[in-house]
């Protein structure tokens, strides 16, 4: 048995470009070729010899490039170098679910590749191994069916009654509500911007339009509006027309469920029985045309078919009516089983996020925990829902993602250096008789030495997992070597069984005594600064969690960008490669390089509150924006977003350092119940306050308990400079509500 092979070959576009870089072009002649390519359909780009053959559907958009072509020799020269790559294998891949078999070993019929992750995969694709009488068969592994495991577990663990999936029922109407609002960020098949888009206008209100939608979205009926028009038609937005009235009233039965289109496969087969009489074998070869992706079997398909509903009493017109729409299937189709099957996973997860948002976030999280730009998505969708994302805590935390009553605990597993071994060792210690951890020293007397490893112990103070019992991180940074050092031996011992035998016996210290003078205290020093605090949190976890430098800013970047970092992301795949977008965020990182012709140029990666994305800068972009490129500036960056494999970059056309002063003069108000004003707070309150001068008024807003507001405002001497950092340590101090309007 082996996993099957895919040959990935050149497309237009990398042929142009990769011809242009050997050619020893400049990036930027062979981007400028790309740019007047006529724009690709459903993600798939005209071949070169579409665009200069006349007879071919493509020649009319390509105008402007052949224009190009005969204008610019340097154009003409990369082209024609284009055309003898194009179509060649560029490289292999492995297929989504093919596996082949056989009973004998496979060398026998096919070589063998071994990928350097160990995958085994057939030298041959699945067709030729099928031809050779190698055995295909397709095992899908879908990651959603494991959310759905852990989020059932979720459930469990989370104090509420456990639910029996397969009994979900399947007309819910609050999951059909939610599938309408287009609330599906991690619904399985249904996440996508373009999908969401699909179901707001379709409004689902029963199974059938699930599996429906999901047979629909695909390049075949996409080819033919088929999913906007299923739309229109459900919502008596567009009149049923059948595909031709002499064929209405004997299609009317096979398509009626789809309002006159053709969904499914098997509608093909039950057409074909109906018009041209075939027989039901015969009809299955037209669907495994259609399945197998076989165009030149459905042209073989067309003579037969024309004659059979010209015996039947149909006219030509009729005929080429009806193949004319057969025809778009060829790019894919699903059958109704197929469809179905997926669509019950879709429901499924929707119905899970829908009545059970908390444990199902935590189990997407967890599931996504590996891809940065994913796990910044969901954490952005979590937070929209109201749920709360809260770092790893030592006494709250599991391994993995878990939701702690109405909030969502990051896993102590997630952070760096820290091994699962010692994770459960932490866990196991504190669900002991001895119960929580007090402060830090009583967790570094109490876990096992596979836990004290002073690395993970660094990485879980840098992460804030000791933040609820001492929260001064930068106090255990200083002292976590000491603190280990105390104790470090005498556990030692501890494992070794050379302890006292009568220890502990006098009093009730029982280990704590056994620890002999195993103190260090944890030193009374300022915190790190906010960035300090922030960025150590980054490297451990990967994304900022307790807080953003952006934090108070996103109506500021909202109004300076046309979607967020994730959005555009998630968006990409859907989107024109020529599509200009500007996004907005904070500079974190600047890598300046020179090209081979001795030219300057720059990755500069853009942070905003949900995730990031490399912007690359050339020729005269890179020249306008050299000196704006700085770390910790916000920047609004205009230009076009690329894509390869499963990166997602931009390639700049503009940067620009937006005027954020005139926030400045906007009074800033602190919103606080009368508890929190106790003395210490306002204290610490009027600290903060002189660490950022400025012009701007501070009011404050005290709210009784019927929710009355009393409003004081602060001298001049405590106007201060509108800044994340200054909201940050706020709400440090009050909580993330205190600052509503910020």
């Amino acid at each position: 048995m082996a996993q099957c092979v895919i040959y990935g070959t050149i497309k237009t576009k990398q042929a142009i470009k990769d011809s242009a870089r050997i050619m020893g072009y400049e990036f930027s002649v062979g981007d400028r070729i790309v740019k007047a390519l006529p724009p690709s359909k459903n993600g798939k780009d005209a071949s070169l010899k579409e665009m200069f053959d006349p007879t071919s559907k493509k020649y009319a958009e390509a105008r402007e490039f052949r224009e190009l072509y005969d204008s610019d020799p340097d154009a003409k020269r990369i082209v024609e170098e284009a055309k003898g790559i194009e179509g060649l294998i560029r490289q292999t891949g492995v297929h989504a679910c093919a596996t082949i078999m056989s009973a004998t070993p496979i060398t026998d019929t096919s070589p063998l590749l071994e990928r350097t992750d160990g995958t085994v995969t057939t030298t041959f694709e699945y067709h030729t191994c099928e031809t050779l009488g190698l055995v295909k068969n397709d095992f899908l592994g879908l990651s959603n069916l494991s959310v759905i495991r852990d989020t059932l577990k979720n459930i469990e663990l989370n104090g509420k009654e456990p639910i029996d999936y397969t009994k979900i029922p399947l007309d819910d109407k609050e999951t059909y509500e939610l599938l309408t609002r287009g609330d599906t960020l991690g619904v399985f098949q249904l996440d996508g911007d373009g999908m969401r888009a699909l179901l707001k206008s379709l409004k689902p209100d029963n199974f059938n339009d699930i599996s429906a939608l999901i047979a629909l979205y695909r390049p075949g009926p996409m080819d033919v509006d088929s999913h906007n028009n299923y739309a229109k038609r459900k919502n008596g937005l567009q009149p049923i027309t059948p595909i031709n009235d002499e064929v209405a009233e004997a299609l009317a039965p096979v398509l009626d469920e789809t309002y006159g289109l053709i969904v499914y496969q098997e509608q093909v087969q039950s057409a074909a029985r109906i018009l041209a009489g075939y027989s039901l074998g015969r009809a299955d070869v037209l669907r495994r045309a259609m399945g197998k992706k076989k165009p030149e079997v459905l042209a073989k398909e067309q003579k037969p078919f024309f004659e059979g509903m010209k015996e039947h009493g149909y006219s030509q017109k009729a005929a080429q009516d009806v193949w004319d729409i057969f025809v778009p299937f060829a790019g894919y189709a699903f059958n109704k089983a197929h469809s179905a099957a997926y669509g019950l996973i879709s429901y499924w997860t929707a119905y899970l996020k829908t009545h059970y948002p908390v444990e199902f976030m935590a189990a997407l999280l967890q599931n996504e925990r590996t891809n940065k730009d994913k796990t910044a998505l969901y954490l952005g969708e979590a937070r929209r829902m109201g749920i709360q994302v809260l770092p790893p805590d030592v006494n709250e935390s599991r391994l993995e993602y878990a939701p702690v009553g109405n909030i969502i605990r990051f896993g102590l597993g997630a952070i760096r250096n820290v091994g699962d071994k010692a994770v459960q060792d932490i866990i196991d210690e504190r669900e002991t008789k001895r119960g929580k951890y007090v402060n830090f020293m009583d967790f570094i007397r109490r876990v096992s030495l596979e836990a004290l490893n002073k690395r993970s112990v660094e990485s879980l103070i840098k992460a804030g997992a000791f933040d609820s019992i001492d929260p001064n991180r930068r106090a255990l940074f200083q002292i976590h070597e000491s603190a280990i050092d105390s104790v470090i031996s005498l556990k030692r011992k501890q494992a070794e069984g050379q302890f006292d035998l009568f220890a502990g016996l006098d009093g009730d210290g029982g280990e704590d005594d056994a620890m002999g003078d195993a103190q260090v205290s944890v030193p009374d020093i300022e915190e790190w600064d906010k960035k300090t605090k922030l960025n150590f949190e980054r490297q451990m976890l990967g994304l900022y969690v307790s807080d953003h430098p952006l934090s108070g800013m996103t109506a500021v970047l909202n109004g300076l960008r046309d979607m967020s970092i994730a959005q555009l992301i998630n968006s990409a795949p859907n989107m024109d490669d020529r599509a200009q977008v500007t996004i907005a965020g904070l500079i974190t990182a600047v890598d300046r390089r020179v090209s081979k012709k001795g030219n300057p140029w720059a990755i500069v990666t853009i942070e905003d509150m949900e995730s990031s994305i490399q912007c690359m800068f050339f020729g005269k972009a890179y020249s306008s924006a050299a000196e704006l490129m700085a770390v910790d500036e916000v920047v609004q960056i205009r230009g076009f977003v690329e894509q390869r494999d499963e990166t997602v970059s931009m390639r700049a056309n503009e940067m620009t350092v937006p005027n954020l002063e005139a926030e400045d003069e906007r009074p800033l108000i602190i919103t606080l119940p009368k508890a929190a004003l106790n003395r210490p707070h306002v204290m610490k309150l009027g600290q903060v306050l002189t660490h950022h001068p400025g012009i701007c008024e501070v009011k404050l807003a005290i709210m009784d308990s019927s929710g009355n507001a009393q409003v004081l405002t602060f001298g001049d001497r405590f106007r201060v400079k509108r800044d994340t950092t200054l909201f940050a340590e706020i709400k440090i101090l009050f909580g993330p509500r205190c600052l509503p309007a910020s």
